[in-house]
């Protein structure tokens, strides 16, 4: 289960053979009883000729690893998961082929599986970059994180941990040097791991293999001390396990007493931990005895204690206490006659099975019924997940040494207080210390949350502000429609704890504000479309000419009043005809000036002609003049006095031919009264792009000037593309419309704007 795919050497089957043998291979497996049998064949055709990057064959590991987790008490299902698990990577669409063939379970723990090995060689590559792989904490920690995360099938972590006793064993067999990095993480994260969760039988097994490949010079070593007196070692062990079992069953105590295997790992820990010499260690000599019951357990310590010297310090019972991974049993060390040491262990069957097997009897409950292990009854699935969950919280809680605060230390945020709570199908959810009710609703999904109505703890109604402690069961009340409280955003009242459901719920909040604006901007957009009669007109064709990429960007930004809608009108109206020298707009006039009827010296703010009162005077339309540009007067046949900038091209054209009729004129007011707007245009050559008019536009409606005409033509260039823009804009003076064209100039895209 670890490790990609390398080359094989085997001929290559083609994608259309390679489905064709999957779907015959899913078709005929209904009919087959075992579900070992039925995966085996499945995953025969897909895996047989492949190799793992290790130089394993992978059915060949398949089927080790079967053997391994059979030896631990998995269930068949567990077992005939491993073949399946080999088998995604060489499927299109593994969780639908497999659940056709083995129903969703199967395939959901196939998959999940799959995703752990790749997640697990990605940490393992950052750990490696991070140089956070010589701290076992710290590692540990990070696949603690996984397994967490992985827990909803605690199967995975069975398959993993037989994987990687397999992958091992492979390198020993072959003669191979095991990668140092795989080895590392085998010693400090697999091997805690079934320690924890009371896999014994691999953790001394796993730790044993690890340790020799990565340090294989004391390995050796040790081994070779094992090896100098073992056949007088074993003689001597022999007749002492023959003789204690001999002399209890002889005064009543029914009792098998076993010889225990020699783990060169932990020889070498406690060699190192007490500062021994090899022939200090009690390992090398000692005896398991397995009694009857827990009565017998005490009836057998206090015989032996009775015909050997017990060594101070060294008794430890943890039948009354047990170890946190469930472990129980009665240890001590006694001397003989000749004052050699031996270390001896007391337990019953029952003790005996969960220290070899741990947390697998879980897998195996069914069968079990509900007699369970260890003192803890595993009646079901619920029960069972609960168990584990204990055991994994309880490793977490272990991490609190040197080596843990350094890892604090090495990265902040690491060990952050969590908690782990279960939802009533006992799936294990992760939250932040402190966090309520309505956090692991949000966690488990938004719209939970948003729904979320109450909530019960342990099947007791609880406030939704609740805090959540370790190993509680929590189930939600929901509505079937609905939103958030605006109440659970004030910190206040504790609603809320993590941060991601606060996010959750101003987003909520945000978007429902968001389609009030679009709506109120889509209303104005469609009363505009009907006054103007273009109601045939598409409102997505309408956005992309203004430069929007939807509909509800043009209305966001109209109801939000960042968008005038007079841009908009103007748009949609024919542009007038180019104007000619003599056509003229009547300039605006203030009230005052109308009242006196444009009477040149009384109109605040009018055009005096110099000498004379009450002529009628136009703004030009070819330069259009506002105060305070210099401008100059030009008699026109029937519609009074013209009104020009002094710079003004047409102007001088007509003065050239008739001088006579250029007059002197001059503004009433330096400054145009409240309300008096002139019309000026406004030139932008600008490189082409999506959007770049409603930026423009939006530069003036800022600047409060009122956008009252626009003209555009682009045309592509070696450059991508030129736009040119006319706007025609009203303003109360012109020398401030020179501080919007540098704000204008400014603008993306925009290489010069001027007025014309």
């Amino acid at each position: 289960m670890k490790h990609k795919v390398a080359a094989t050497h085997a001929p290559a089957i083609s994608p259309d053979s390679l489905s064709s043998i999957v779907a015959a291979t899913a078709d005929s497996l209904h009919g087959q009883p075992h579900v070992l049998v039925r995966a085996r064949a499945f995953a025969e055709p897909l895996i047989a000729s492949e190799v793992m990057d290790t130089g394993e064959n992978i059915l060949a590991h398949a089927d080790a690893v079967v053997g391994i987790l059979k030896t631990i008490g998995g269930s068949e299902a567990v077992q005939a998961a491993t073949y399946l698990v080999h088998s995604c990577q060489h499927l299109n669409k593994p969780q639908d082929v497999i659940a056709k063939a083995f129903g969703p379970s199967y395939a959901a723990l196939a998959v999940e599986t799959t995703k752990l090995i790749y997640l697990q060689r990605q940490t393992r590559a950052v750990d490696a970059k991070s140089q956070l792989h010589d701290d076992p904490a710290a590692q540990t920690e990070n696949v603690r994180r996984m397994l967490l995360a992985f827990s909803r099938d605690l199967r995975v972590v069975m398959l993993r941990l037989a994987s990687r006793l397999q992958t091992l064993r492979y390198y020993a067999a072959s003669r191979q040097a095991a990668p140092r990095a795989l080895a590392h993480e085998s010693l400090h994260v697999f091997a805690p791991l079934a320690n924890r969760l009371g896999i014994w039988q691999i953790k001394w097994e796993m730790e044993d293999l690890a340790f020799r490949f990565l340090e294989p010079d004391t390995y050796k070593q040790i081994a070779r001390l094992l090896d100098e007196k073992r056949a007088e070692r074993e003689v001597f062990m022999e007749a002492l396990r023959a003789q204690l079992e001999r002399d209890l069953n002889q005064n009543g105590i029914a009792a098998l007493v076993q010889g225990r295997p020699k783990h060169i790992y932990s020889i070498v820990k406690k060699m190192r931990g007490k500062s021994l010499g090899f022939d200090q260690v009690f390992d090398i000599r000692a005896l398991r005895v397995i009694a009857a019951d827990v009565k017998g357990c005490y009836a057998a310590l206090g015989f032996v204690h009775s015909c050997f010297s017990p060594v101070n310090g060294e008794f430890d019972d943890y039948i009354a206490k047990p170890k946190p991974n469930g472990y129980q049993s009665l240890h001590t060390v006694v001397r003989d006659e000749g004052g050699r040491a031996m270390e001896i262990q007391i337990r019953t069957q029952a003790m005996h099975d969960h220290a070899e097997n741990g947390v697998a009897a879980h897998w195996a409950y069914k069968e079990a019924g509900t007699k369970g292990y260890a003192g803890v009854s595993a009646s079901s699935e619920y029960d069972a997940k609960i168990a584990v969950l204990r055991q994994l919280l309880a490793w977490e809680r272990e991490l609190s040494g040197p080596a843990a605060q350094r890892a604090r230390d090495a990265n902040q945020g690491l060990f952050e207080d969590r908690i782990y709570v279960l939802t009533p199908d006992a799936a294990i959810v992760e939250l932040p210390q402190g966090a309520t009710t309505v956090d692991f609703a949000y966690s488990v999904h938004t719209s939970l949350g948003h729904r979320c109505r109450g909530a019960r703890i342990d099947g007791v109604m609880v406030p939704l502000n609740t805090p959540l402690q370790n190993g509680q069961t929590v189930e939600v009340i929901t509505t079937k429609e609905g939103g958030p409280s605006r109440d659970w955003l004030n910190p206040e009242l504790g609603f809320l704890s993590s941060n991601r459901a606060k996010s959750k719920v101003r987003a909520w909040f945000n978007a429902l504000a968001m389609e009030q604006t679009v709506a109120k901007g889509r209303e104005a957009v469609e009363k505009l479309l009907q006054r103007e009669g273009k109601t045939a007109m598409k409102l997505q064709d309408l956005a992309f000419l203004l430069g929007f990429k939807t509909a509800d960007e043009l209305f966001e930004v109209v109801g939000k009043d960042e968008f005038s809608l007079r841009t908009i009108e103007n748009m949609l109206r024919p542009p007038e005809p180019a104007p000619s020298p003599d056509d003229y707009v009547l300039a605006k006039k203030t009230r005052q000036s109308e009242k006196s009827s444009a009477a040149g010296k009384g109109g605040k703010g009018s055009v005096l002609v110099v000498g004379m009162d009450s002529l009628l005077t136009q703004l030009a339309k070819c330069c259009k003049p506002a105060p305070p540009d210099v401008i100059l007067g030009f008699v026109t046949k029937g519609k009074g006095v013209s009104i020009h900038r002094s710079d003004c091209s047409n102007f001088r054209n007509m003065a050239t031919g008739s001088p006579d009729r250029v007059i002197e004129v001059e503004w009433g007011s330096a400054k145009a009264p409240d309300g008096a707007v002139y019309p000026v245009d406004v030139a932008v050559e600008a490189a082409d792009r999506q959007g770049l008019l409603r930026d423009i536009s939006e530069v003036f409606a800022k600047e409060k000037m009122n956008v009252i005409g626009v003209q555009t033509q682009s045309v592509k260039d070696n450059r991508g593309g030129t736009a040119w823009m006319t706007f025609t804009v009203e303003v109360a003076q012109s020398g401030r419309l020179n501080r919007v064209l540098g704000i204008v100039a400014d603008v993306p895209g925009v290489r010069s704007a001027r007025r014309r």
